[in-house]
């Protein structure tokens, strides 16, 4: 019989692993859907409407062929939370299904995260938030240092790392990246920038592949450090002792004739208001 929680090749361990792992608590085929809750460590928040319908139609005419996995809940008595197979247990109740079948397994709230990350990392059903928050869990909430999440999850340590980098990023870009507005090539080459959402934007609008987004943030670069050298050093320090008493970034230009421009970047409204505070206190 074929084993439907075998790994695919080249991830770290497969749920048949960790399934194996965890010794099944009872022998039940199948369970009322009602009695079925979310799995708390659940990483994925986004389900695909259109492929929810589809597999909705598949379990209307087919029924479930993979067991849902599950472990008694912590928290709610009489209760089975939800391990492996959210989405075939919401398709099943749109499906109007009264039982499903599962398997019933003792696992613990880290060998539920790892199961969670594990089937939805194998599907490639998270996007690359989601992913990240789910590595981020386990080194938050369970202690893993991000060799061990890459042994676990079989991918390079290069790639859990920027994975979690992406959450460095504004959440208005974080917003487009779930949103599937700007891909995660895209989002790493924004990484650590000031005017992220700005090019973010820019990207989208333009419709840039990540190598033309590559070329413009390189240019973008070097006309801001030619600028820098060949501002006044009066004028830098102005900036300098500005930006100290706002916690703002400042920028100020003076032009041949001494007329010129000082223009405030603000990440928020707090950093607007405190802006608008520290000018009215003084003048």
């Amino acid at each position: 019989m074929i084993n439907p929680f075998k790994s695919k090749k080249g991830l770290g361990r497969g749920l048949s692993s960790l399934i194996g792992d965890s010794q099944s608590s009872e022998d039940k085929s199948k369970i009322s859907i009602s009695s079925i809750v979310r799995n708390k460590y659940q990483p994925r928040k986004k389900f695909d409407k259109e492929s929810l319908e589809e597999l909705t139609n598949s379990i209307k005419e087919r029924g479930i062929i993979q067991p849902i996995v599950v472990r008694r809940s912590e928290d709610q008595d009489g209760k089975y939370e939800i391990i492996a197979g959210e989405r075939r247990w919401q398709s099943a109740q749109n499906a109007g299904l009264h039982e499903v079948p599962v398997i019933i397994i003792k696992a613990d709230n880290l060998k539920s995260l790892e199961f969670a990350i594990v089937e939805n990392v194998q599907r490639k059903d998270l996007n690359p938030i989601e992913e990240a928050e789910g590595y981020k869990r386990l080194i938050d909430d369970f202690n893993y240092d991000q060799d061990k999440v890459s042994k676990f999850i079989g991918k390079s340590r290069a790639h859990i790392s920027n994975c979690l980098r992406l959450l460095s990023l504004p959440k208005e870009v974080i917003e487009l990246i779930i949103e599937e507005k700007i891909s995660q090539g895209h989002a790493k080459i924004l990484v650590g920038l000031e005017n992220a959402f700005f090019l973010a934007k820019k990207i989208i609008d333009k419709k840039l592949s990540v190598r033309q987004s590559e070329h413009l943030i390189r240019v973008l670069k070097f006309n801001s450090n030619k600028t820098k050298k060949t501002k006044n050093a009066d004028l830098l320090s102005l900036e300098s002792s500005i930006e100290d008493k706002t916690g703002i970034k400042v920028s100020i230009t003076n032009k041949k004739n001494n007329s010129g421009m000082v223009s405030f970047q603000y990440k928020d409204l707090d950093q607007l208001n405190r802006l608008i505070m520290v000018i009215k206190a003084n003048y």
